[in-house]
């Protein structure tokens, strides 16, 4: 067992042996550094990625939500199974809605839309790809977004299929520049709509702009647009306690409205934040699993490039070797010698790749404006990987240095 002090001094000549050969060291350090930057970098990035999707999803859907579609199976969807449904379900109508809203006590709110890509015109300006989404007046509960200025349709005015709407920020921006839009009027399909409030700015979502949008009553979008398409119906809870029992309750209503017998799937698609959030990280879990390993790779590049280093040292220290062999020094303590300086080599480039993965991910995201963070499981995991390269890839070359013949190893010097 080597006591306290010879390991103090080990560690202290195999610091002097790595400053005295800066350049070498330095050398030897790019590929540990580039190993962990890359490790590090790469999940950062998949778990920015997988906490961006899970923001958007809630700022998009709202925290304990679902979504009733007439087709829809978040998950592995076969072609027979897609076929199938095609032929079997049937399109959600306002009899399911009502239905839903009585049979779903635990459901705090439960709306109905239906949505469509339209130019919106507003005197001699027009903006294409406006998103025309018909909602019932409750959709302003789900949350999601706040009424900037003015108000939102009421449900007296979707009974009776008003021409009222409320606008985006982009809509207001490009349409009405410099004037108060409430009042005004805008024209879908040359049918005049009557603004009567203008929603906050929300930017992008996965790459789809909310600002350009137009909320009217669903009737009179079914008016405009026909009612042969399908309803989208949400809903949610006022807290996470009840959404499990308010999902069960959706599903046990829609089948006892459809009278699905017990042996039959839904025909009706209900689909979760929950579970978009799982399939989230059952994705990102996948890609980590199959990308994490791949940069790993660079840092086993690394750990070769020290064993040759180190194989190196071991040739140019031989009469070093060769003297303290003599003067008493054991087999056990070169080998410590040189796996410790193989240990501290390999983790100082672990913790300057850590450093200049914290600056990479830092700019990246401030740059795109993408939560990028070294979680502290990885950043162990990239240093820890690169000490232990680090002690696997010196074991050869210390092992060779404690086998050397001290009578040898001083001659081979003259």
């Amino acid at each position: 067992m080597i006591n306290t002090y010879i390991l103090t001094e080990i560690v202290k000549i195999s610091c002097l042996s790595i400053w005295t050969h800066k350049l070498r060291t330095f050398l030897t350090l790019l590929g540990i550094i580039v190993g962990v930057a890359s490790v590090l970098v790469v999940a950062a990035g998949i778990t920015g990625a997988e906490k961006y999707v899970k923001t958007e999803v809630s700022k998009t859907l709202g925290s304990n939500s679902f979504i009733l579609v007439q087709y829809g199976n978040f998950g592995n969807v076969s072609s027979e199974e897609w076929s199938e449904m095609l032929k079997r379900n049937p399109r959600l109508e306002f009899g399911d809605l009502e239905f839903l809203r009585r049979y779903c006590t635990d459901c705090s709110q439960i709306i109905a839309e239906l949505s469509n890509i339209q130019t919106t015109y507003a005197g001699n300006e027009e903006l294409l790809g406006t998103a025309v989404t018909g909602a019932t007046s409750n959709i302003v509960f789900l949350g999601g977004f706040e009424v900037e200025e003015g108000r939102f349709f009421v449900e007296y005015e979707v009974r009776n299929a008003s021409n009222v709407g409320i606008i985006g920020a982009e809509l207001k921006d490009k349409l009405f520049p410099h004037k108060d839009p409430i009042g005004k009027t805008i024209k879908v399909k040359n049918h005049p709509i009557k603004i009567i409030g203008v929603l906050e700015t929300l930017g992008s979502s996965f790459g789809i702009q909310q600002d350009r949008i137009l909320y009217i009553p669903i009737t009179t979008y079914q008016k405009l647009f026909g009612a042969r398409d399908s309803l989208r119906i949400r809903g949610k809870t006022t807290n996470q306690e009840a959404f499990q029992s308010a999902l069960d309750q959706v599903r046990m209503g829609m089948r006892i409205r459809h009278q699905i017998p017990p042996n039959k799937d839904d025909d009706f698609g209900l689909t979760s934040t929950d579970d978009i959030n799982k399939t989230v990280d059952r994705a990102a879990l996948i890609v980590s699993g199959v990308i994490i390993p791949i940069t790993l790779i660079s840092l086993l590049i690394g750990g070769i490039v020290i064993m040759n280093i180190m194989l190196v040292s071991v040739s140019e220290r031989t009469f070093e070797i060769g003297i303290r062999k003599a003067l008493g020094a054991r087999r056990s303590d070169i080998l410590f010698q040189f796996l410790i300086e193989s240990f501290l080599v390999s983790a100082l480039g672990g913790a300057i790749g850590l450093g200049s993965a914290w600056g990479i991910i830092s700019l990246l995201g401030y740059s795109f404006d993408f939560p990028m963070t070294i979680t502290w499981g990885y950043a162990f995991l990239a240093v820890g990987f690169s000490g232990g390269i680090g002690l696997i890839f010196g074991i050869y070359p210390a092992y060779k240095a404690s086998k050397l013949d001290p009578i040898i190893a001083m001659n081979k010097e003259r």
